[in-house]
């Protein structure tokens, strides 16, 4: 074993970055031994350096992150403080001075994941991100490589934890959406502002960086189509459980059928009960990988927290510092592909429609013949009414987006549509 330690910086110490600390220092025999050669914590940047943070020593606490990366004898940057900047021109500091970086900053990565690939390769150094999807899930290592050889179709997933806790316990208890907000926030599992959580930004970020991987093409942040979840009510698990579904926040990644394009889109969505994703409960993430030779894959865990995370991270440290030793570099960036990333009104899906009508004579034809004058055949209607009022709840076969929403648009112009109550697309079939 070599005797002389990798040197490690660390920027951030927050929930994941103090846990980094403490599983380098108290596993430091067990890491040493699987990479070879000692490694060693050779400063801290934190924004509140008075902050006392157990098991760390006071003279790796800096505030001057910038000074920390350009240190010539730093061997790897651990990026875990988030954000756009200043963690962009950290990374890119580290990689002039020669040293490889892990992260876990998925919006970063998902808006300028190209750019610090390239700025990785110009120096010969690695840029691992496991951690910057799924949590504690091995995902874009079998991704990347274990899948190097197959050619992937779909990539399926529940890649937030908030909000599946809270669509699931709306789901098993009836409750609505804030009431089930509220019982996140008190258990840890939202933000006090949980915006990017709930509105679909986190999930968004994560299906671009993992789009990419699959496809072998770059899609950013804006390629994504993202709907959150705030609007989806007891009423809609209601309606799904009268179709045998569930619902969930999903991150959807798909090649066409014809191979020629790729999309990606976070959403609420009906799925089969008989899903495998359907029985993923709580704060947990799962994601089902369908590809050509491999079959269906699901990978299942902790999604998010303070250990599942740095577990990630600090396999990737391992596998960063075996790179180093050896003088070699890990897989990067793989764009090769470059399929064009079409809109969402290429998406072809099936849909669950509910609709406040009157109730009388003749309005089922005209629901029928708009739906048909658009190209979208039904599968089943159910329709129940009273005192003149009813609902129309219409289930769709397979159609596009664009289709689904020139109909949408002409529902609305009918006098015996009094309201499109909701519409939500049915996955996982």
């Amino acid at each position: 074993m070599r005797t002389r330690p990798l040197k490690v910086a660390l920027l951030g110490c927050g929930v994941v970055g103090s846990e980094v600390a403490r599983i380098m220092t108290t596993h430091a025999d067990d890491l040493a031994a699987r990479i070879g050669a000692p490694v060693e914590l050779a400063g801290v940047a934190v924004r509140r350096p008075s902050k006392v943070r157990e098991g760390i020593p006071a003279e790796l606490i800096t505030t001057d992150a910038t000074a920390l990366v350009k240190r010539g004898d730093i061997d790897v940057v651990v990026e875990v403080i988030g954000g756009i900047e200043p963690a962009r021109s950290l990374i890119t500091t580290a990689f002039e001075h020669g040293a490889s970086v892990v992260s876990a900053n998925k919006a970063l990565l998902a808006q300028d994941g190209a750019a610090l690939h390239a700025a990785a390769e110009n120096h010969d150094a690695d840029l691992y991100y496991e951690a910057a999807v799924a949590g504690a899930i091995p995902l874009i290592r079998p991704l990347r490589e274990s899948l190097a050889g197959d050619k992937v179709n779909r990539v399926l997933g529940i890649v937030n934890g908030t909000t599946n806790f809270i669509l699931d316990k709306m789901d098993s208890t009836g409750a609505g959406y804030q009431e089930a907000l509220d019982e996140a926030t008190a258990l840890g599992y939202a933000e006090a502002d949980p915006t990017a959580d709930v509105e679909g930004f986190d999930a968004a970020a994560k299906a671009a960086i993992l789009a990419g991987i699959a496809f072998h093409t770059r899609v950013r942040l804006d390629d994504v189509y993202r709907e959150g979840m705030t609007e989806v009510t007891a009423a809609d698990f209601a309606a799904a459980k009268q179709i045998g579904c569930t619902i969930k926040l999903l991150a959807i990644c798909e090649r066409a059928a014809d191979g020629g394009s790729v999309t990606a889109r976070v959403h609420p969505a009906m799925i089969p009960l008989t899903h495998p994703l359907a029985s993923v409960r709580g704060a947990y993430n799962a994601v089902f990988v369908e590809s050509d030779a491999a079959g269906q894959l699901m990978f299942y865990g902790p999604g998010a927290g303070g250990s599942p995370t740095a577990s990630a991270v600090l396999g990737d440290l391992v596998a960063v510092c075996r790179n180093r030793l050896s003088g070699a570099t890990g897989p990067g960036e793989s764009a090769y592909a470059a399929l064009p990333v079409s809109g969402m009104g290429d998406v072809v899906t099936r849909y669950h429609i509910s609709l406040d009508v009157a109730d009388k004579p003749g309005v089922l034809a005209q629901v029928a013949t708009v739906f048909a004058e658009h190209g979208v055949s039904i599968d089943t209607v159910r329709q129940q009414g009273k005192d003149g009022e009813a609902s129309l709840v219409v289930v769709t076969h397979r159609a596009s987006d664009a289709a689904l929403g020139g109909t949408v648009e002409a529902l609305r112009k009918l006098d015996t549509v009094r309201g499109v109550a909701s519409i939500m697309r049915v996955e996982g079939e």
